[in-house]
Parts: structure tokens; C-alpha cells; sequence
């Protein structure tokens, strides 16, 4: 049990401080920005990617030891981090206003940004390819 325990508490660590540095983000975007786009969502979407694609590569390479950092990082961090369910209100909401071409972009720049910033932290820690 105290295995376990210390499992949930590994993530719940992790997902607090990833959580706030998601609110952290949005907020700067915001400022930034304006509500105009969510650039907030985009922008930790991003980074979670990059940062999911940097853990993976040390994990890979054998840098970090698999546990306890991939419990805490990437399930944890990088899970309460990124917003993969903000990111489909965000698109939903945009469709609902009208605005199309921002509702495409944003699908658009999540999905391109985001599979390039993985394959970009991976690629900064495995040297192959």
C-alpha cells in the first residue's frame, strides 16, 4: 500500500506544479495576447509536447532512470500541464462564434506545433536520424 501511495503522491506533486505553471502560461498569454485566440492553450500544448519529447529521449537514452521522474513528469507535470481538453472547448467555442478560420488555425497550429516541438525534444536528446 505505501507503494502506492507513494506512486499517487509522485504524480499529485508533479500535477500541482504543472497545473500552476499552466495557469502561470495562460495568464501570460493573456496579458500578451488578448482573448482573441487562445494562445495560452496553444502555447502550453506546445511545450508539454516538447517537453513529453525531451523526458522520452532521457528515458530512452537511460539519462534519468524510467521511475520515479516518468511517473512524475510525464504523467504528473507534463499531464497537468498541457490541455488537450481546453484546446477541444477552445476550437468548439470558436465554432460556435463564427469564426471558422480561427477555429482551423488553432487545430491546425496545435496539431503541427505540437508534433514538431515532440519530435524536436526527442531529437535534442537522442542524436539518431
Amino acid at each position: 500500500m505505501s507503494n502506492s501511495f507513494a506512486l499517487y503522491a509522485t504524480i499529485a506533486a508533479g500535477g500541482a506544479m504543472g497545473a500552476c505553471l499552466r495557469y502561470f502560461i495562460s495568464q501570460l498569454a493573456l496579458q500578451w495576447f488578448g482573448k482573441g485566440f487562445p494562445f495560452g492553450t496553444l502555447a502550453v500544448n506546445i511545450l508539454g509536447s516538447l517537453m513529453l519529447g525531451v523526458v522520452y529521449g532521457l528515458i530512452e537514452s537511460e539519462y534519468v532512470a524510467g521511475h520515479p521522474w516518468r511517473t512524475f513528469l510525464s504523467i504528473g507535470f507534463i499531464g497537468a500541464l498541457t490541455t488537450f481538453s481546453t484546446f477541444s472547448l477552445d476550437t468548439l467555442l470558436l465554432m460556435q462564434q463564427g469564426a471558422w478560420m480561427k477555429a482551423v488555425g488553432n487545430i491546425l497550429l496545435n496539431l503541427l506545433c505540437c508534433l514538431l516541438a515532440a519530435w524536436l525534444g526527442i531529437k535534442l536528446i537522442i542524436n539518431k536520424g
